[in-house]
């Protein structure tokens, strides 16, 4: 995988490609759907966080190991773009998740911009004191609201799991260290197929109440569809504050989009999402990427939510070639992946070559 970062002037971006640049602002055609849409009992937030999830949940399911100063590049371009929450890396056993052993290295190497965060996931005390010593300023800890799953996953139960993570957020709260939590399995899990939302929202409430800040809740194996995300929101939020909540939903059946346009609805301000729609689980087989970013980028700036200052065109040229399996779905066909971020007096490009024989920058 290669990629190349480049500024154009956004007059140049209209004439060349012939494409007129959308506003950033609110219309006023917007702002009366928006308003009509509170009106009817359907408020959107006013601004929206998106937590990049790419470099790490991204990354992390490709079979071609992707050498550290690519992802460095990467970390460091996504930084650029604009966004303020991007997921680094993940201080997992290398013998369970190989793509990820270059943790470290990845952290040592990043180029850390002013006011973006990079946390990092960290499965136990050890992962822990690893990710702080290599620079982590936030860390995030992962259960699930499936026993399968979870054995699957991190080798033990759900409540073995609870147990180690107090041991996590002890240290971190000693240390100052902000953590943020995950649920996977919340709509469905490969194993055990339907979850109880009310399982969802205990497992939530006990993440919450050992001091994690937010709680992201995943639909890991992307089955969910808008009423089971209403159902599993309104339990989850009868046990935990809306303001503490977010959505990380994969697109396997093509309904991420409609879920998080339903978390909006119910006052979640927080969204996942992997750039180009990278992803997947190493332990949730079937799982298609992650929602992709560029499409909830442009999705919230259509329905006038203030987020992140940027929109994403991803724009396809050239000629077929081989890529990584978990993008197959997403970008086939495609040779030259192209992401052009608009900002407000240029347009930051950034091309990024997928090849699985050869990674340079």
């Amino acid at each position: 995988m290669a990629a190349v970062m480049r500024f154009v002037k956004r007059s140049c971006f209209g004439s060349r490609m012939g494409l007129q640049c959308l506003s950033l602002s609110r219309s006023a055609a917007v702002a009366k759907l928006v308003q009509d849409g509170a009106s009817a009992g359907k408020t959107l937030p006013e601004r929206v966080k998106i937590v990049e999830v790419g470099p790490r949940d991204g990354l992390q399911n490709e079979k071609t190991v992707v050498p550290s100063e690519v992802k460095i590049h990467l970390i460091d371009m996504l930084s650029e773009a604009g966004l303020s929450v991007i997921e680094a890396t993940s201080f997992v056993s290398p013998k369970w998740v190989p793509q990820m052993a270059d943790q470290v290295e990845v952290m040592m190497g990043i180029h850390r911009r002013p006011g973006v965060s990079y946390p990092v996931l960290t499965p136990n005390l050890k992962g822990f004191l690893a990710a702080v010593n290599a620079g982590a300023a936030e860390v995030a800890i992962f259960g699930a609201a499936s026993e399968l799953f979870s054995k699957k996953n991190i080798n033990c139960s759900v409540d073995e799991s609870l147990q180690r993570f107090e041991v996590v957020t002890k240290a971190a709260k000693e240390a100052g260290v902000p953590v943020r939590g995950y649920v996977s399995c919340v709509l469905g899990c490969p194993y055990e197929g339907k979850v109880s939302p009310d399982k969802v929202a205990q497992v939530a409430k006990r993440l919450y109440s050992m001091g994690c800040y937010e709680i992201s809740l995943g639909d890991t194996i992307g089955v969910g569809t808008p009423g089971g995300m209403t159902e599993m929101l309104q339990a989850v939020s009868r046990e935990v504050p809306v303001n503490a909540l977010a959505v990380h939903c994969h697109d396997t059946y093509g309904q991420a989009l409609a879920n998080i346009l339903i978390a909006l609805q119910m006052g979640i301000s927080v969204v996942d999402s992997s750039v180009a729609g990278l992803g997947g689980c190493p332990y949730a087989q079937g799982a298609s990427g992650n929602v992709a970013t560029e499409d909830v980028v442009y999705m919230l700036h259509g329905l006038g939510i203030q987020t992140v200052r940027i929109l994403l065109f991803p724009l396809f040229t050239g000629l077929p070639l081989s890529l990584p399996p978990s993008v197959q779905w997403n970008l086939a066909n495609c040779y030259e992946i192209v992401f052009y971020f608009l900002c407000i007096d240029s347009i930051i490009v950034i091309s990024v070559y997928f090849d699985t024989k050869r990674f340079d920058l």
